[in-house]
């Protein structure tokens, strides 16, 4: 085809589609002549070339596909620390976000609730240079017993990380961070980041509508914290 006519021929996204292809063609007599079943940057979209298959090894959901981000919480608010369409080890990310804290609020954190992936050695280390407690059992052989305090703590550690885990679900059920219909690498990203701004809009709001309502029915501040978890409750759903 190429011979009888010319690429100038073609439109913008007919010659960007030639070009994906041709690379995927190209990946493809990769690994058939190598007898591989990956190769790197490997294109599963000819519509979205920057999307890669990320293995997470879920049950029901071995592989999946889109954006990838590392997010932390502070005070209700979420925010966006890293985003990449390639896999990586989210566990580098928490020295950034924790020096983020610091720029945000002028100081360290007291603990961080983090899960287990982020739990290293060169991790712990860092936190307990800095004087930062990180939540999980600490490395090494577990104890024969474990105090009530210590008991305690955990739970109450679990309890505060489970929150990013419902910030990830509010996301999801309520402000469509799953319905992502922008095809390009930078929109993508845009919508992603617009998705968490909005939701902390709504918690921010939400915190507004208590302050402004609990002194005309002296409501007491503990009352207060529960009204807020309510109403993100609600708005969740």
């Amino acid at each position: 085809m190429l011979l009888e006519s010319s690429l100038v021929n073609l439109s913008h996204r007919q010659y960007k589609m030639l070009l994906v292809a041709t690379e995927v063609y190209r990946q493809q007599l990769w690994m058939y002549e190598n007898k591989k079943q990956s190769i790197e940057d490997r294109i599963v979209s000819l519509s979205q070339p920057h999307i890669r298959p990320i293995v997470r090894g879920k049950a029901g959901k071995t592989v999946e596909f889109g954006a990838k981000f590392s997010v932390s919480c502070f005070d209700g608010y979420v925010f966006l620390d890293h985003i990449s369409w390639d896999n990586f080890n989210e566990s580098t990310d928490l020295k950034v976000q924790i020096e983020s804290f610091k720029d945000y609020t002028g100081y360290y954190p007291e603990s961080v609730h983090v899960d287990k992936i982020y739990r290293t050695r060169e991790n712990r280390a860092w936190c307990k240079e800095r004087g930062i407690r990180i939540s999980g059992v600490p490395l090494g052989r577990p104890p024969k017993t474990v105090s009530q305090e210590k008991k305690k703590q955990a739970k109450e550690d679990e309890g505060i990380r489970n929150s990013i885990e419902g910030k990830f679900g509010q996301a999801i059920r309520r402000f469509g961070l799953d319905r992502v219909m922008a095809k390009l690498n930078h929109t993508s990203v845009t919508a992603i980041a617009i998705t968490f701004l909005v939701m902390n809009l709504s918690t921010q709001m939400s915190q507004l509508l208590c302050t402004f309502l609990c002194p005309f029915f002296n409501i007491r501040p503990s009352i207060r914290s529960n009204i807020i978890d309510t109403y993100n409750l609600i708005a969740s759903r």
